[in-house]
């Protein structure tokens, strides 16, 4: 198990990344991780070009070539033979290295890439089990995902990256990859972008929240995995303490309509308001404005960008034990994870932290840990040095 390997040279180099679609015009953690990262590794003088679905044609003073490979509005085989057939018209030449981000955007062109380049697989999620936990599929569908497409594809490549130990273990247990391959390298913030500029009552005015509440904030894809109806839960038994506490939930997803209901049910309509997608230019003001970012995913949480998006806004998190998200929260804030899950165990450590029990880290000491272990600079060269060694 490692966490980058220093023998490639500062020399500038050709990469090659293979992704989904392009941030922000596709919103997605995966796509915001490819768009970050490769923004700075041209900022390194290094010839990128990003290879996806649905990209535009060109970007205002980008220095990346986007290559766009297929519609999204395909149908699934049709976009898989148009993505390996424009892959192999636009082959000019060989890169230095090459990325690949997503195994079913990477299955069709794997014997299309030369012998000679190394390829790393960035792992954000097993794919497969994702699939057969939020979305009600046939066996065979999940049978297929892992076997003919993860697992095929993981065996062409000859390394890997994980944003946290977490997904290591599951790329090394459930798909056979060696440890010596896999490299541990976190995700990353950009820290001129998330930044402590505002004082949270200013935000609250700004997005025309309360100004006399202690706010709760969420940022997720509103699917099963991230607990958002949990935190639902946790709110309902919260304000029988605390009756003036308030949620914002930003995000979008297949559940949201069943969320609302949730709210409903429970009481909850003064207590709760769903934001629908916030823009890019909202989301650091939102982070400002709440005493507290929560976290209560329930299971596949690789890393967890919002967390050190809080943190470097100067906002401190409380998140659940799943996946990378205590790796990033336990060297700095222990005391902010909860004991489990479940609802009840969420609803006592928000009671703890929001009636004094427990210490919050204050803006400065948020801001700094973020500075210090998340900005984006030092985590693109550390994968840099993985993908050309």
């Amino acid at each position: 198990m490692e966490r980058s390997k220093n023998n490639s040279d500062s020399a500038s180099a050709s990469i090659l990344c293979l992704g989904l679609g392009w941030f922000p015009k596709t919103p997605g953690g995966l796509e915001r991780y490819i768009y970050e990262l490769t923004k700075k590794l041209a900022a390194n003088q290094d010839q990128i070009e990003v290879c996806g679905v649905g990209l535009p044609e060109a970007e205002t003073n980008l220095p990346i070539k986007l290559t766009n490979l297929a519609s999204p509005d395909m149908r699934i085989w049709r976009r898989l033979w148009s993505i390996r057939q424009n892959f192999r018209k636009t082959r000019l030449g060989k890169p230095d290295a090459i990325n690949l981000h997503f195994a079913l955007y990477s299955f069709p062109i794997l014997d299309l890439l030369p012998k000679e380049v190394p390829v790393t697989f960035n792992f954000h999620g097993p794919w497969a089990s994702e699939s057969e936990q939020e979305v009600v599929e046939q066996k065979l569908s999940i049978f297929l995902k892992y076997w003919l497409i993860e697992k095929r594809t993981y065996n062409r490549c000859d390394r890997f990256i994980v944003l946290s130990k977490a997904f290591g273990k599951i790329l090394h247990q459930k798909y056979q990859i060696p440890w010596e391959k896999i490299h541990i390298i976190p995700g990353g913030v950009d820290i001129n972008r998330f930044q402590v500029t505002l004082s949270p009552q200013s935000c609250r005015k700004q997005l025309g929240w309360p100004l006399d509440r202690p706010i709760l904030f969420t940022s997720r894809r509103l699917v099963y995995r991230v607990g958002v109806d949990k935190l639902l839960n946790t709110l309902a038994t919260l304000k029988q303490r605390i009756p003036d506490v308030w949620l914002a939930i930003g995000g979008r997803g297949p559940l949201e309509t069943q969320l609302k209901q949730q709210a409903t049910e429970l009481e909850l309509n003064d207590h709760v308001k769903f934001l629908g997608f916030l823009p890019d230019d909202q989301l650091p003001i939102a982070y400002q404005a709440a005493d507290l970012t929560v976290m209560p995913s329930q299971s596949f949480e690789g890393f967890g960008l919002a967390i050190v998006e809080s943190l470097a806004c100067g906002t401190p998190v409380l998140c659940t034990p799943v996946g990378g998200m205590p790796e990033i929260l336990q060297p700095f804030s222990p005391d902010l994870i909860t004991s489990s899950i479940e609802a009840s165990a969420i609803a006592e450590k928000l009671e703890q932290v929001l009636l004094g029990l427990v210490p919050m880290p204050s803006r400065e000491a948020c801001r700094h840990y973020a500075i210090n272990n998340f900005d984006w600079h030092k985590i693109a060269q550390d994968v840099r040095k993985v993908l050309l060694a």
